[in-house]
């Protein structure tokens, strides 16, 4: 199975910009993204930025870099662009990691990757794990996934889905729990013609009520393969809190 990884990475985040190039562990953050993005076996791996500096330092550390338009409103459209530059054709795999994972188990990756291939019927895939305490339950930040009996996404929401109707059970036997909440994973796989098909479709209503991008596919009608992740995923960086956490950890050599 040959399948491509393309990193989108972008300078100005709103709550820590100049967060791919920040420094953990004395390496640029985009540097541990792009370093599992290579051990999970990917036939080719390129950096999608549209920022010189972000450039510069992915040359630096040997990536492939494709750079973009920065008129481009989400890491899905830098993708669809990179895949455009790359050549890739319409059947070709394309994994999105973001910037922002440097823990990502290269194994996800390529699960991710595998999903898809097993799944011909699927515009995309994508990972899930089981919610394991209330507090993510009950958190906005924590998005949930709901199947169907084959594993193709029903819906996605930061709201408690499925609602229980009685009550929620106790915390110590929420692992245990039916139906078994899942965590999205936000780590997407693509066909190449699909991915172009979606960047030109418009911003869907629920999409822009949640959040949440993935509800485009669904909206439009596509189908969305969910596998649960066979290793725990971690939590990405999105404000200097979680980078200040990631560095304790990585400093203590977790």
């Amino acid at each position: 199975m040959d399948f491509t990884v393309i990193i989108p990475a972008r300078y100005a985040a709103t709550r820590l910009p100049g967060k791919p190039l920040a420094d953990l562990g004395g390496r640029p953050l985009l540097q541990w993204v792009h370093e599992r993005a290579l051990a999970s076996g990917a036939a080719r791996v390129a950096v999608a930025t549209d920022d010189a500096r972000i450039e510069a330092a992915a040359r630096a550390f040997g990536a492939e870099v494709v750079m973009t338009s920065p008129e481009h409103r989400s890491g899905t459209d830098r993708i669809a662009d990179a895949a455009r530059q790359l050549g890739l054709p319409d059947d070709a795999l394309v994994v999105n990691v973001q910037g922002d994972e440097p823990l990502m188990p290269p194994p996800l990756i390529r699960q991710v990757a595998g999903n898809l291939a097993a799944h011909p019927a699927a515009d995309m895939a994508t990972l899930s794990q089981r919610i394991l305490t209330l507090s993510d339950l009950a958190s906005p930040h924590v998005v949930k996934v709901v199947c169907d009996r084959e594993g193709y996404a029903l819906y996605f929401s930061r709201a408690l889905i499925p609602q229980p109707r009685d009550g929620m059970p106790e915390a110590e036997h929420l692992a245990d729990a039916v139906p078994g909440w899942q965590r999205h994973i936000g780590i997407y796989a693509y066909r190449v013609g699909f991915l172009r098909a979606f960047v030109h479709w418009p911003p869907a209503a629920i999409e822009s009520t949640e959040m949440l991008e993935q509800l485009r596919a669904l909206w439009n009608g596509a189908s969305i393969h969910v596998a649960e992740a066979c290793a725990p995923a971690p939590v990405g960086v999105d404000t200097p809190d979680d980078l200040a956490r990631l560095r304790e950890r990585v400093a203590q050599g977790g």
